[in-house]
């Protein structure tokens, strides 16, 4: 029993050394094939502004860029190969694009206050836009399906 007490610490010793070595990513090179860098822009606590990004496959690019009071931007992706683009700015407004499927494109562009703009997309290549420029205005798209194409445009 005591011959093995030395096999146990040198053991031991050299898994510790193993572990070690997990913990530095040093030797992994930049740029993986983890696809593109989530870039987020934090803003400061009182800026009232919110955005989420999330995303679930393989090859989806989403960006969220907002500018203003009080807004609310959001960005669900499920599948592969999609599209989004929320730009908003002003105040008191709200975007959200939900993607499932595959090659779907949609963008939502907005500027005044009180307004609101979501789209929904379930199945593949479709493509949506909705361009908002005013105070109070709404809208909203479905697509089930594939291959459909919509643009909305509202001013006020």
């Amino acid at each position: 029993m005591r011959s093995l007490y030395p096999l146990l610490l040198c053991l031991a010793l050299a898994g510790q050394a193993h572990a070690d070595d997990l913990m530095d990513n040093a030797d992994l090179a930049a740029g993986s094939d983890l696809g593109e860098p989530l870039i987020i822009r934090l803003l400061p606590a009182g800026a009232g502004q919110q955005a989420v990004i999330e995303q679930q496959g393989n090859g989806n690019r989403a960006t969220l860029d907002q500018s203003g009071q009080a807004l609310l931007g959001q960005i669900v992706q499920a599948g592969s190969a999609q599209e989004a683009y929320i730009l908003q700015q002003g105040s008191d407004l709200m975007a959200s694009i939900n993607q499932q499927g595959y090659g779907n494109n949609a963008s939502i562009r907005q500027n005044g206050s009180g307004n609101s703009a979501a789209i929904e997309q379930i199945g593949n290549h479709n493509n949506a836009t909705i361009e908002q420029s005013g105070t109070g205005l709404n809208s909203a798209v479905t697509q089930a399906g594939n291959g459909q194409h919509v643009h909305i445009t509202q001013y006020r």
